[in-house]
């Protein structure tokens, strides 16, 4: 399967941060945010990955990741010269994703939970068709609404409903068969000019091949495009890691306990970090 990190727009809910930096550069505590979206890839067993991102920002992207091979990953990038819509990712990724499935996730969401990883990898099976991940909120309006009966089949999906006909909604990972592409081509422009999303899953839903998974009780999605939604982010993942010790979308764990990479290399990514807390925890992850 290959992934997407969809990482473009301007952020100007986060301006002025964002006047010279991309939002998804912006610290969520301890980690760059485009750390989160990745090792959520990484954890599903995604290895090949595509970032999507603005002229402006796609290089400094490219000057933090590199190839991928530090993590046992492989990455390409490519430039969304303006932003038009969620599924113009599957077209700007037409030759990146060829005959393959894929994985598309938001360069701002921040997935966490104890069976998270399991439920990535299951999703990650997918072949054929289109899987979603609904999640329960308050302010439902605000979000691409989903529908399940009691068997968790999709009912239904709106987007941004005034009277939504469930609290759940759709977080920003979705996981696609590889004609994904020719759907994103099919695709009506909204009435504000974009290639949505939602307009993907319908496809899939009036062909009968839309599947959704709940994450529960035990789960956070996170959004950071907003000062309060990133500083609360930021809180949540320092207070997990306060009280755990252990690190959210740390990259270098996730690679090494994925298998991508082995403990010689894990030793030399610690050794980047020198003494600092960082690399003091990747050193106690070695045998």
């Amino acid at each position: 399967m290959r992934g997407i990190i969809l990482a473009g727009g301007a952020g100007t809910r986060l301006a002025p941060m964002t006047l010279a930096t991309s939002k998804q550069l912006l610290p969520v505590y301890d980690k760059p945010m485009l750390y989160y979206p990745l090792s959520t890839l990484m954890m599903a067993g995604i290895r090949d990955v595509m970032v999507i991102s603005t002229p402006r920002d796609l290089p400094v992207m490219q000057a933090l990741l590199g190839e991928g091979a530090q993590w046992g990953m492989r990455f390409s990038y490519a430039v969304q010269p303006e932003p038009k819509g969620i599924a113009q990712a599957f077209i700007i990724a037409k030759d990146f994703i060829g005959y393959q499935p894929v994985c598309l996730i938001l360069g701002d969401n921040i997935f966490y939970g104890a069976t998270l990883g399991a439920q990535l990898q299951k999703a990650a099976k997918i072949t054929s068709g289109g899987h979603v991940f609904a999640y329960r909120v308050r302010d439902a309006q605000r979000y691409g609404v989903i529908e399940l009966d009691a068997a968790g089949k999709v009912l239904s999906i709106e987007e941004k409903p005034k009277m939504p006909k469930s609290p759940l909604a759709v977080t920003g990972i979705y996981f696609y068969g590889p004609d994904v592409v020719q759907v994103a081509e099919g695709l009506t422009p909204s009435p504000r000019g974009e290639l949505e999303i939602t307009d993907v899953n319908t496809h899939y839903l009036r062909a009968g091949t839309l599947s959704a998974q709940l994450l529960g009780r035990g789960a956070a999605w996170l959004d950071t495009g907003t000062p309060d939604s990133l500083l609360a982010a930021s809180q949540f993942v320092q207070t997990i890691e306060a009280r755990q010790g252990l690190k959210i979308a740390c990259v270098e764990e996730v690679a090494y306990h994925r298998g991508f990479i082995d403990s010689a290399q894990l030793q030399d990514l610690a050794a980047r970090y020198g003494s600092n807390d960082y690399g003091a925890y990747l050193r106690q992850l070695l045998p």
